[in-house]
């Protein structure tokens, strides 16, 4: 492959002097490709390997594990700073294991650089993020129903109490309290994004959380805790949480 619109996820060092890279491409999806050489200090790819930056990379491919054999800028890189840095490496985590290898995923490429863009350009990193990870699960396959019930296929009402279950939908049970319990007027606030309502971003918060979770199969994130506790007091604590989720 030559020169394919291409970002760095991750990289971790390999041997002696190569890395390991996490990469997730426009035309080939996210793929696997050592990079031989690029730690010394004499590589002409010193420093030019690291996450937010577009690049076009070209490598050759007979695993899983592939070669890379060329790469140069293709854009500025994206400008992160403090929490939207942690909020894009939360986000390029999320691809790292919620994207197929070798699967084309155009759509959440363009996705990907709007997020980064809007983090670049100062957009609130908590909505940025919900933003995300909504549409992330609707391309992956995972859309969320936030409209209907999951049984009956009747509209949510905007009075009915209803648990998310993330395998099943919005169930209607009896008013209570619980981390996945929700008005239909909180799950079609989700739907619309309004989250210029610091109750709507934290409802999608401890919804998507959960959901996410599930679609993880268990495994934690590790820049989720860390992004957590940058974002503590950036939305009022409701008297039983003491940081938003």
């Amino acid at each position: 492959m030559q020169q394919q619109p291409a970002y760095v996820l991750h990289h971790r060092p390999f041997r002696d002097t190569s890395q390991l890279l996490d990469v997730f491409s426009r035309d080939h999806g996210k793929l696997s490709l050592v990079a031989r050489g690029s730690r010394s200090a004499k590589s002409r790819l010193a420093g030019l390997l690291r996450p937010f930056q577009p690049l076009l990379l070209s490598w050759s491919l007979k695993t899983d594990l592939g070669t890379l054999t060329g790469a140069e800028i293709n854009d500025r890189a994206q400008s992160l700073v403090g929490d939207a840095l942690m909020a894009g490496y939360y986000v390029n985590e999320l691809l790292i294991y919620l994207l197929h290898r070798h699967d084309p995923q155009p759509e959440i490429f363009a996705l990907y650089e709007e997020t980064l863009s809007s983090l670049a350009g100062g957009y609130d990193v908590v909505a940025a993020l919900r933003r995300f990870e909504i549409e992330l699960l609707r391309l992956s396959g995972y859309a969320l129903n936030l409209e209907t019930e999951a049984r009956t296929d009747r509209p949510l009402a905007s009075g009915q109490t209803y648990e998310f279950r993330p395998d099943e939908g919005a169930v209607p049970v009896e008013p209570r309290d619980g981390a996945m319990i929700f008005t239909g007027a909180q799950l079609k606030a989700i739907a619309a994004q309004a989250f210029d309502s610091d109750d709507c971003r934290r409802d999608a918060g401890r919804l998507l959380r959960r959901v996410i979770h599930y679609q993880l199969d268990g495994r934690e994130l590790k820049t989720r805790k860390v992004l957590k506790d940058l974002l503590r007091g950036k939305l009022p604590a409701p008297s039983d949480e003491k940081t938003p989720k």
